[in-house]
């Protein structure tokens, strides 16, 4: 097993990595995926990266490939201010459970000290299904989330660091100070963003709601969150406190016939949206 920098003509090997890993642990759709994959890992993305001082690329070669070796798993590290961030580690569906992951893991987190990193932490998107249980075993606790646009889709990140760490979390884009003028076009444009993202909703007393087919109330929790393949779910309630459940509201078409069944999956008699609770069964390699 070596790990070294990736070449710009390995580009298509690392692309291929991804696309199989995020196919078997990921819980997203075959669309997702490729607008994951088009966007981080397409050729001239990877190659960018290379070029880029403060990205940060390592790939697995083995020795186990038809032709004597293959790229069995890569991972992309970034620095932003004084944090380093693990944001993507791939290992390929038939090299796991060889520490591959722990390797790729533990040479980004010394690489990112050696550049000058202070703290790091580690982003695994909510939909893998296997990541969030390997960086637990380093310790690292959920201290965030953020959410990254895919193919015009919103999809959350957990974001884990040490737990003994009481500094700003890095962020992926640093909003400018906006002035009055910009502060007003976003009011304005406010009621709309919001239509798009909880269709089939209104307001009460200020509160997010939603009215079921025999015309009852009911209160979105928008910090409640659980992702699906084409939109998320969110909790909801028949107070304005938010103390009794009522079930759960679909955010891609706005209804609230959603089942779960025994093994805590919830999918949408509407639309199909769906979403399965990730695994917490034990494996030995990390596909962040």
């Amino acid at each position: 097993m070596e790990i070294r920098e990736p070449k710009p003509d390995e580009a298509e090997r690392v692309r291929e990595v991804a696309d199989s890993s995020m196919t078997s642990s990921f819980r997203l759709s075959p669309q997702q995926i490729d607008g994951i994959t088009d966007g981080q890992f397409a050729d001239e993305a990877i190659v960018e990266k290379i070029g880029d001082e403060d990205t940060l690329l390592r790939l697995v070669e083995t020795g186990e490939g038809i032709d004597g070796t293959t790229i069995a798993g890569f991972v992309e590290g970034r620095l932003e201010d004084e944090w380093g961030e693990v944001n993507w580690l791939f290992v390929d569906p038939e090299h796991r459970g060889k520490g591959i992951g722990t390797e790729l893991y533990e040479t980004a987190t010394e690489a990112l000290r050696d550049r000058g990193a202070d703290h790091v932490c580690v982003t695994v998107l909510e939909a893998n299904t296997e990541g969030h249980q390997f960086v637990e075993r380093f310790g690292l606790e959920h201290d965030g989330d953020r959410r990254i646009e895919v193919a015009g889709e919103s999809l959350v990140k957990y974001v884990y660091t040490d737990s003994d760490i009481d500094v700003e979390l890095p962020t992926e884009s640093r909003a400018d100070e906006s002035g009055d003028e910009e502060e007003a076009e976003d009011e304005s444009g406010a009621e709309d963003a919001e239509a798009d993202e909880f269709p089939e909703t209104g307001t009460k007393n200020g509160h997010l709601s939603a009215t079921s087919d025999d015309g009852k109330t009911v209160y979105i929790a928008r910090d409640e969150e659980e992702s699906g393949t084409a939109a998320s779910f969110y909790v909801t309630y028949e107070d304005e406190a938010h103390e009794e459940q009522y079930g759960y509201y679909c955010a891609n078409c706005g209804s609230l016939d959603v089942s779960m069944d025994n093994m805590e999956r919830l999918e949408c008699r509407d639309c199909g949206n769906s979403h399965a609770e990730r695994s917490k069964e034990s494996y030995d390699d990390s596909h962040l």
